[in-house]
């Protein structure tokens, strides 16, 4: 990254009060709703007139969702009074320190809204895109203020998987990361910051290995899709849940990472040789595999099932409340300062203010809220026991 030295480079210590999101799609909305979750006012812009003129409706059906899951902090009206939405990019952009693109996946399309938001926007502000695939050097390299654009790639829905792929260009300048990163931060997100570019990012790359694997087995009759599916929610996917593959690897195999690298990395590695110029993605698998999981699925409409999905992680989101990474290594205390207060009150003698997400730790936010009362135990066994 380089580290250009206009005056106008994004500011990571500036307060981000306001942030534009262009695009009211599924992405758009679930931005919306983890920023005035957070406390950030929002402006929402739309080009297209039907999707807008339904946008405010579709941000308070997933907040009164999360609010009766006790996932939100205040009550609906009041985080919904925080987002707009406006008819041009203009008014959007007007003020906002922070923009996040979310507009379908297509390099010209990207292309030519950033030269437009790059023209409209304060000098300061971040450009990000929550682009799943394409890297930024794609769609902002020649734009005079290239070194403030950014991919920001959330998990979807961001407001329940709390984490986002920040990916530099090569011509990303350092403060914006850092801005970027700031931001994610105080809404409650983990910023994972990849060293440069790659297509796909990170996130992409580990679900499309799995996806092709899937594919390939289901393709040669090893296993059926619906089972496929069965064995990563019920086994890979809780485990993961918990720890990622990596301590996975370490706690699975007596001797750790070394030792399970050592007796099943050469299978592996042989999977990986017997599977390298194989194209699984052919029509006839995957419409095999679309048939079957869509004749599976409750409702006959997409979005119905989304919205049973979107439902079904929140209420997992609810019992995690509290539940962190149980092998995360503890946080050093802090120094007391002189005059700390004492554990009902500040050295003035007046109450605490409630947390607010840029108070708490890098992790997910609904994470570091922990219900009085309940047990690690509890949780899990609650969680075991869940079935959606």
């Amino acid at each position: 990254m380089t580290s250009p030295s206009r005056p106008a480079s994004p500011d990571p210590t500036v307060d981000a009060d306001t942030v534009a999101v262009i695009g009211a799609g599924g992405i758009g909305v679930a931005w919306a709703v983890l920023f005035s979750a957070a406390g950030v006012g929002v402006r929402l812009h739309e080009a297209n007139e039907t999707v807008r003129s339904r946008a405010i409706a579709e941000v308070r059906s997933k907040l009164a969702e999360l609010s009766g899951a006790g996932l939100l902090e205040e009550e609906v009206d009041a985080v919904i009074s925080r987002v707009a939405v406006t008819e041009t990019l203009e008014e959007a952009l007007a003020g906002a320190a922070f923009v996040q693109e979310c507009v379908v996946e297509d390099v010209d399309v990207k292309h030519a809204l950033f030269a437009e938001m790059d023209r409209l926007a304060d000098p300061a502000a971040v450009l990000a895109s929550s682009t799943s695939t394409i890297m930024a050097s794609r769609f902002a390299d020649g734009l005079p203020g290239r070194h403030r654009c950014v991919v920001v790639h959330p998990g979807n829905p961001p407001y329940i998987l709390r984490i986002a792929e920040i990916v530099p260009a090569a011509f990303t300048s350092e403060e914006t990361v850092a801005a970027a990163s700031a931001l994610m931060r105080r809404v409650g997100i983990t910023p994972i910051v990849l060293h440069h570019e790659i297509e796909g990012f990170a996130f992409n790359r580990l679900q499309g290995a799995l996806l092709r694997e899937a594919y390939c087995l289901v393709r040669d009759g090893v296993v059926s899709p619906a089972d496929l599916d069965t064995l990563v929610r019920e086994g890979l996917g809780l485990r993961w849940s918990v720890i990622g593959p990596f301590t996975t690897s370490e706690l699975n195999t007596r001797g750790g990472l070394r030792r399970h690298a050592e007796v099943l990395g050469p299978i592996y590695a042989r999977i990986g040789v017997e599977r390298a110029t194989e194209n699984p993605w052919s029509p006839e698998t995957v419409e095999r595999v679309a048939t079957e999981i869509e004749s599976r699925l409750p409702h006959a409409a997409w979005e119905e099932n989304v919205r049973e999905r979107d439902r079904a992680m929140i209420r997992l989101s609810s019992l995690l409340r509290g539940f962190a990474n149980p092998l995360a290594p503890a946080p050093a205390p802090a120094p007391a300062p002189a005059d700390a207060p004492g554990r009902d009150g500040a050295a003035d003698g007046t109450k605490p203010s409630p947390a607010t997400p840029s108070e708490h730790r890098e992790a997910p936010a609904h994470d570091a809220r922990t219900a009085a009362g309940a047990s690690r135990t509890e949780r899990v066994s609650s969680v075991s026991s869940l079935r959606m």
